[in-house]
Parts: structure tokens; C-alpha cells; sequence
């Protein structure tokens, strides 16, 4: 060895370290290829919600095309939800210590039907209204721009309203948040007479039944596991009867595979609510921008026909969130003073 030259003394270091094997451009290749799969097995169905969430045209129509094969082998693979779990610890939101739990009757026992399941003034004078101090607006993208109007008009009336948005999140899914265990977080930490719930843009993911096998969405079997997640949620927002919960159905998006998670989504959010009628409305959005299930963009507003929805086809523009928030302070009001 020539000891004159460093790059020699650098190449026989390098060798001697690694076993005098050198790296070829075939091994750059199969460890790319090893990455490839494991992406592809655990989290193949992510291109494919990235792509839904682009604009409609030629581009989102190629992109959703292309990311649909990837789709389909993670969702016929377990190793998604394992990777799930497994990375869970690393979302940015709040810690979550607190889990609802979620069972069955055991031995076949019938649940008790109790005084929650029947709504205000069904058998008794409804209650009192109360002051409204403390409102929590929360869900996914669905809740934007909504808590940014019923925070406009009710700050002035003395109510705190506080905005939660958790973007890219759902109750089917739990990358990111799991709901089940944030729903109590938040009711710790903010304490509200009374929450808004809006959420639904993400949904669709398989759910865990019991024994640990998948249901694809959306049938009975689905919607049933997506309700019994919500009324957990439902059971920690309205505080054992003191508080009062208000969840906004979807209003039908423009693409059809996400229409059909979206009419699972509310019919699981109405059955939900079946439990707790006493504390729970179910907003109908669905009704009001999308009657009998049909999308429009726009809809009279003042005798006009008015833009009311994003491009997207999901969301609701600023319009559409004003008439949302009619809605909600209107169902406010029968609860609470303002």
C-alpha cells in the first residue's frame, strides 16, 4: 500500500471496515426496491387520499388512477394498522391518556335502555335553559371555516369559543389522533357547556372488529364499529348529562365513492345518538346543503343561487359555513341562554 496516498488509505479503511466488500449500484437497488415494498404494504392507501384531496381535473383523475393499486394492496395486507400503532407515539397532538372503552354485552345480555335515550320534552317539560359560557368547535377540516363563524358571532354575547381543528384526522383512522382517546383530553382540558362536532372528510378506513379481523367500509358491520366509536365520543363530550353535544351530519360530497362513505358516516352518527338523545343533536347538513343526497355546489341563499361548497366538492366555502352556523346557534339557543 502506498502510504503517500490518502484516497488508497481511505479505500482499504473502507473495505477492511465492511469485510473487503464494496457497495455495488445492484445493492443501492434492492435496498431501494426492500424500502419500496415495506412503504407500499404499510401505507399504500396514502397516495391515494392525497390524491382524492387534489382539485377535480385530468391530473387528480391520473393521480387517483395511478395510486389505486397501492390502495389495494395495503388494505388487503394486516401490516397497515400494524405500522399504525407502531408509529402512533410520534403525532404532533396533545398527549392522549385517557381511552374510552368500548364493549359488548357480555353473554348475550341486553343493554339497559336509560333516561338519555329520549330527547328534551319527549316525556317531561324540557329542562331550563342554562347559560352558555364555554363552547368547544371541534372535528377535522369539515369544522373550518364553521368555528371561525360561531366564534364571530357568539364572542360578543360573552361565550368563550374554543377552535380545535385536528386536519387529516377521522374516527376510522388513527395515524394521527385517535378520537376515542382525544374526546376525553379535550373535555378535561377545556371543560365546555357544550361542543360542536363536525368531521367526516377522512373516513372510510378499515375498522378493528372483535377478534382483531378488518371491516372494509361500508357495510352494517362497519357503520355498526364507526358508531359504537362515536357514541364512546359522545359519551365523554356530553360530561355524565351536563353538557350538551352538537354533531353535524355530511352533507353529500360531489365523488361518488366518497358519497357512500359519507352516508355510512351518517347513518352510524344517527344511531350513535340513539343512546343519548337527551344530550345529543344530530345536525342534518346533509338535508339542508344536499337534499336527498345530491350534490350542488350552489343553492339559493337569499333568493340567489350561491356558491356554497370548495372546489374540492367536500368542504363548505365561507357561505356555506355562515348557514351551518345558523343552524347550530339556532339548536344553541334551545339549550342554552346566550
Amino acid at each position: 500500500m502506498d502510504d503517500s496516498n490518502p484516497d488508497a488509505i481511505v479505500t482499504t479503511r473502507f473495505e477492511h471496515e465492511r469485510g473487503h466488500r464494496r457497495f455495488t449500484l445492484r445493492d443501492a437497488v434492492v435496498c431501494l426496491a426492500v424500502v419500496f415494498i415495506g412503504l407500499l404494504v404499510c401505507y399504500g392507501e396514502a397516495p391515494l387520499h392525497a390524491a382524492q384531496e387534489m382539485e377535480p381535473g385530468r391530473l387528480r383523475d391520473v393521480a387517483v388512477a395511478a395510486a389505486r393499486p397501492a390502495a389495494w394492496v395495503a388494505r388487503n395486507l394486516p401490516f397497515a394498522d400494524a405500522a399504525h400503532k407502531a408509529t402512533a407515539w410520534l403525532s404532533p397532538d396533545r398527549p392522549q391518556t385517557a381511552r374510552l372503552v368500548i364493549a359488548p354485552v357480555a353473554h348475550g345480555g341486553v343493554p339497559a335502555v336509560t333516561a338519555d335515550a329520549f330527547a328534551p320534552g319527549d316525556l317531561a317539560p324540557r329542562p331550563a335553559r342554562r347559560p352558555l359560557r364555554r363552547l368547544l368547535v371541534t372535528g377535522d377540516s369539515m369544522s373550518q371555516p364553521l368555528d371561525v363563524e360561531l366564534a364571530r358571532r357568539l364572542t360578543g354575547d360573552g361565550v368563550r369559543v374554543v377552535r380545535d381543528a385536528h386536519l387529516g384526522t377521522g374516527i376510522s383512522k388513527s395515524l394521527l389522533v385517535d378520537w376515542t382517546k382525544l374526546a376525553p383530553q379535550q373535555v378535561a382540558d377545556d371543560d365546555p357547556d357544550a361542543v360542536v362536532m363536525f368531521i367526516g372528510a377522512n373516513e372510510g378506513f378499515p375498522l378493528e372488529a372483535t377478534g382483531g379481523r378488518n371491516l372494509n367500509c361500508c357495510g352494517p358491520d362497519w357503520a355498526a364499529a364507526y358508531a359504537n366509536r362515536a357514541r364512546a365520543m359522545m359519551a365523554a363530550y356530553r360530561r355524565g348529562g351536563r353538557g350538551r353535544v352538537y354533531w353535524l351530519t355530511l352533507p353529500a360530497p360531489r365523488d361518488p365513492a366518497r358519497a357512500k362513505i359519507a352516508h355510512a358516516v351518517n347513518a352510524a352518527v344517527q344511531v350513535a345518538a340513539e343512546a343519548y338523545r337527551a344530550q345529543v343533536r344530530v345536525l342534518d347538513m346533509n338535508a339542508l346543503f344536499t337534499p336527498g343526497g345530491r350534490y350542488r355546489a350552489a343553492m339559493p341563499v337569499d333568493g340567489t343561487d350561491t356558491i356554497v361548497r370548495e372546489p374540492d366538492g367536500i368542504h363548505l366555502n365561507e357561505t356555506g359555513a355562515g348557514l351551518a352556523a345558523q343552524h347550530v346557534i339556532a339548536a344553541l339557543q334551545a339549550d342554552f341562554t346566550r
